[in-house]
């Protein structure tokens, strides 16, 4: 294969749109639910959880996926150091600008909701870039922060990684391509990678529970770091895609069994706990159920897209560009807003639909002026405007949260 002429996959694009539109819901429902978030809604309950369940295993490692496949294709395109310098270009601005002008308002709502803070949002922000670590309570705000912007950090470190890979394998990298290719097909597909998915778990999970601090964090890095590099890999694979697509109603049967037996397991803990009961012997086994659950859900996602959702046009294009820039804004308008509907005391179901649509909304109108302005195209992950007939094609990054820090 010609790996200086990887065919761009459209659907992939379509697969990270409607993924962050799922974002925008999951992080709205996270101020209902009874997770750990910065700010939460008076009527906060357990009603909601079923539903975030239905996505939370599986949004974050598919975007990491794309995101693979789509550094892959640059790669064959670029030097691996001329990559990698365009990727920190694109990805460590609106990092830093993130984390000291986009990121502090969440935290800022956060201190005055949970530990009354009295401090003006100048007296705050002082105490932010001082690094200030007394906002304490079950554990101890880490500031300046990156909050929901922890993915582009790690995208950061895993673009570095993969450029290192090729750089040091350099048409090794394709050879390994083919020989994994050759491996992943039919039912190996879906069980081997599930397979690594769930070892990472049950080894790792207690032992490293999530921070998102990207230094510490290794249960994530076993998770998300081989499936970025196994999406690298099939950009390379000409049909890898075919076969994903061929599997995709037995890897949506297989994810929504998955989740029903997860939900099985939640209801058990919440009823009573399991900890020392008979069903602990489960625990390993429900942990491999999550992993399958997570790598089916990703493949029957991708699959679906392939046959249905690989085509071109302005509303891809268009949105494939909007999409870091409103994955920068949406999370802090979300706090924002939320804080300043608590006095309106509105009905909790009138209100989610509320911040949906002006979350969505605000988000896509700091869009328009950010594509719009030279100075601040950079500070959202946009190269310069290019004044063509031919829109140029972006390329392919994405977000998730979950809660705990750094969400």
């Amino acid at each position: 294969m010609n790996t200086r002429h990887l065919p761009r996959h459209h659907f992939l694009d379509w697969v990270r749109i409607i993924a962050f539109f799922l974002l925008i819901l999951y992080h709205v429902g996270m101020y209902y639910v009874t997770w750990g978030w910065h700010v939460k809604s008076p009527h906060a309950g357990t009603a909601l959880e079923p539903f975030m369940m239905l996505s939370s295993p599986w949004r974050l490692p598919l975007l990491f996926l794309v995101s693979g496949v789509a550094s892959s294709i640059m790669l064959a395109k670029l030097r691996p150091l001329a990559f990698l310098r365009k990727r920190s270009w694109r990805l460590l601005i609106p990092l830093l600008f993130g984390m000291l002008v986009i990121v502090p308002p969440q935290s800022y709502l956060e201190v005055v909701e949970k530990l009354g803070y009295a401090g003006s949002y100048a007296d705050f922000m002082r105490l932010y870039v001082r690094g200030y670590h007394g906002f304490c309570q079950d554990g101890c705000l880490i500031l300046p922060t990156w909050n929901h912007l922890w993915f582009v950090a790690y995208l950061w470190a895993y673009t570095a990684v993969l450029a290192l890979v090729v750089l040091a394998l350099g048409p090794r990298f394709d050879g390994l391509a083919a020989v994994l290719g050759r491996v992943l097909e039919g039912w190996k597909i879906i069980v081997v990678p599930a397979a690594v998915l769930a070892l990472a778990r049950i080894l790792m999970l207690n032992r490293f529970p999530v921070t998102h601090a990207l230094v510490d964090d290794w249960y994530n890095h076993a998770t998300y770091l081989p499936v970025f590099l196994l999406g690298a890999l099939m950009a390379r694979v000409p049909d890898f895609w075919l076969r994903v697509a061929a599997l995709r109603w037995t890897c949506l049967a297989l994810a929504l069994a998955g989740w029903a037996l997860l939900m099985l397991w939640i209801a058990l803990d919440n009823a009573g706990g399991i900890d020392g009961t008979r069903w602990e012997m489960l625990a390993k086994p429900m942990r491999a159920d999550y992993a399958l659950l997570a790598w089916s859900a990703i493949l029957a996602a991708c699959g679906f897209a392939q046959r249905h959702l690989d085509r071109d046009g302005p509303a891809r294009r268009y949105l494939t560009e909007a999409v870091l820039p409103v994955y920068i804004l949406h999370q802090s308008l979300i706090v924002v807003l939320a804080h300043a509907s608590k006095p309106l005391h509105l009905a909790p179901g009138l209100e989610a639909v509320l911040l949906v649509v002006l979350v969505t909304v605000l988000s896509f109108a700091g869009f328009e002026i950010v594509r719009r302005v030279p100075l601040l195209r950079p500070l959202f992950g946009l190269g310069p405007r290019i004044r063509t007939a031919a829109p140029a094609a972006q390329d392919i990054i994405a977000p998730h949260p979950v809660a705990g820090r750094g969400v």
